[in-house]
């Protein structure tokens, strides 16, 4: 047997296990991590493992403290965020749309900010770390899209627009050079700091998503972590609700995740043929 066949034979059993746990916790409350978007090249922070990739994400602190490393962060952004903004939704992201669609999703959590739920179809979205195509100001509450904002600054910086660098996670670019001369664009209202409206690290998820994801999963049957290690304690904290609940938790990724110790079900698999061939299962059972 060929590595091929070998492969197609996992994906379609691991299929329609996902699809019979799926079929038996119709109210299923989903969240998702970074492995759901790397089909759509936006790239990843952790391995199989659950360890960083490359040195950890940037912190509020920093970001709010310091202006050169916000002259950093926006002039390696103004390269690295067109990975994200021209990203197109993949497989994963249209089959839990269509699991949606079908009323098997209650809600979807996710961790990740490009929107890319959303434009596959998804509606019942939770974006628990915020949206990176919009900034908003600290001082005011500002806010304005992203891309407004990075015309601005290309205007600002035309030595900087010329600039190549390979993409990093979250709109990032893996660029060094010499940052002091970059011109940032302050809030046009107040002149105070613009931030993507997003949670860095070292910040917290506002209250109130955080407590419509729990009421969400409150009423829900099962929890599915699809593509995320859980290594973020804001995502974590979900499953450790839902295993003091008494209720299956289940995850498909290429790893290991935080919450291994508390899961049901764990299927180590390609995301986008596996959730696939779980709504093709699921449709065929509509139709037999």
């Amino acid at each position: 047997m060929t590595q091929a066949v070998e492969i197609a034979e996992s994906v379609a059993q691991v299929g329609e296990e996902l699809a019979d746990f799926i079929q038996r916790h119709p109210k299923l409350w989903v969240i998702t991590g970074a492995g759901v978007s790397t089909d759509s090249g936006i790239p990843d922070y952790r391995d199989a493992d659950g360890q960083w990739k490359r040195p950890p994400p940037l912190q509020h602190g920093d970001f709010m403290s310091s202006h050169h490393v916000r002259q950093r962060y926006w002039a390696r952004a103004l390269i690295g965020f067109s990975a994200m903004r021209e990203a197109q939704a993949s497989g994963a992201h249209r089959a839990l749309a269509a699991l949606e669609s079908q009323g098997y999703i209650q809600q979807l959590v996710t961790q990740n900010v490009d929107r890319l739920h959303q434009r596959a179809g998804s509606r019942r979205v939770i974006d628990l770390h915020g949206r990176a195509d919009m900034v908003k100001c600290m001082v005011c509450d500002y806010q304005m899209m992203r891309h407004a904002m990075h015309t601005e600054m290309a205007r600002m910086n035309p030595s900087f627009t010329g600039l190549q660098a390979g993409h990093a996670p979250d709109g990032d670019a893996d660029l060094e050079t010499d940052f002091s001369t970059f011109r940032i664009f302050d809030c046009p209202r107040c002149s105070g700091i613009l931030k993507p409206d997003v949670v860095f690290y070292g910040d917290v998820v506002p209250a109130e998503r955080r407590l419509a994801a729990q009421v969400a999963l409150a009423e829900s049957d099962a929890l599915l972590a699809v593509g995320t290690s859980l290594m973020v304690f804001s995502g974590y904290r979900f499953c450790r609700a839902a295993h003091e609940r008494g209720i299956p938790l289940a995850s498909l990724s290429l790893g290991v995740t935080r919450a291994d110790a508390l899961l049901t079900h764990q299927w180590r698999a390609p995301l986008t043929p596996v959730l696939e061939q779980a709504v093709s299962c699921l449709q065929r059972r509509l139709l037999d």
